[in-house]
């Protein structure tokens, strides 16, 4: 599996794959087949993914997690509501640094086609 740069979806990937090639390859189909998985639904998974990111302070992954999860049908509501449900474990501080990241991406994601 070759992987063109223009593919890349992290800054990361570019060293990584310039040093360690068949690493780079490895983890990124290991990573679809996590993208693959059956359950939870789209959403859920994103979401969960966008909370991971909060509470690792990630903000790079919060835009991007918090986009995806607008493109899969979450509204504003259910993602502030997912980065609020890390305040009992882990503060309020993560969750506040992480709203403006998550409207970032929100606000850039393209809105879901209504479906019906």
């Amino acid at each position: 599996m070759t992987i063109p740069p223009d593919d890349w979806s992290f800054p990361f990937e570019g060293p990584l794959h310039e040093v360690f090639p068949s690493l780079h390859e490895a983890q990124s189909a290991w990573l679809s087949q996590i993208d693959s998985l059956p359950a939870p639904d789209r959403k859920t998974h994103e979401l969960i993914r966008l909370v991971c990111t909060v509470v690792l302070r990630n903000h790079e992954g919060i835009v991007r997690h918090a986009g995806l999860a607008r493109e899969v049908g979450a509204t504003w509501e259910e993602v502030l509501g997912s980065i609020m449900l890390t305040t009992p474990g882990f503060g309020m501080l993560c969750a506040v640094e992480a709203m403006p990241h998550a409207r970032r991406g929100f606000d850039a994601a393209p809105v879901p086609e209504d479906n019906d």
